[in-house]
């Protein structure tokens, strides 16, 4: 287990540094679209660390799906659940949804069907190729 978790810390250090960069790129597109942008050093702070943690926790949370000890369903449900928890404090602590049970609610469903319909598209790309490489073989 413990290799895991170093390969989870791993990834999320490797790629945590894109959700700021990318954050900055927005701040800079809304710099040079709307004529009234104010945002506070704090704001921005929130956002680069927030989005720091996003990104790093949605690139570790890979690892969930290449232990080989944990049935798939498992895998699935923690990697599920590591990206939900990170994409909800990271939007509320951002003020990008409000925090209303209703919003949280209808935004819980959009990101669970959402998730579903990914790995549904993964997993059918992946029995297509299967079938090729096999036909070839």
């Amino acid at each position: 287990m413990k290799k895991y978790v170093i390969s989870f810390l791993h990834r999320g250090m490797l790629f945590g540094g894109f959700g700021p960069i990318i954050t900055s790129i927005i701040f800079y597109i809304l710099s040079l679209t709307l004529d009234e942008l104010t945002i506070t050093a704090q704001q921005v702070l929130v956002t680069m660390v927030s989005t720091y943690f996003l990104a790093f926790f949605h690139a570790g949370a890979s690892i969930f799906n290449q232990i080989e000890s944990w049935p798939i369903a498992k895998g699935m449900l923690f990697h599920l659940l590591t990206l939900y928890a990170s994409y909800v404090s990271c939007y509320l602590i951002n003020s990008w949804i409000p925090f209303d049970i209703t919003v949280l609610l209808i935004f819980t469903l959009i990101f669970v069907l959402t998730y579903f319909l990914i790995w549904t598209i993964v997993v059918l790309s992946l029995k297509i190729t299967s079938k090729k490489l096999n036909s070839k073989l």
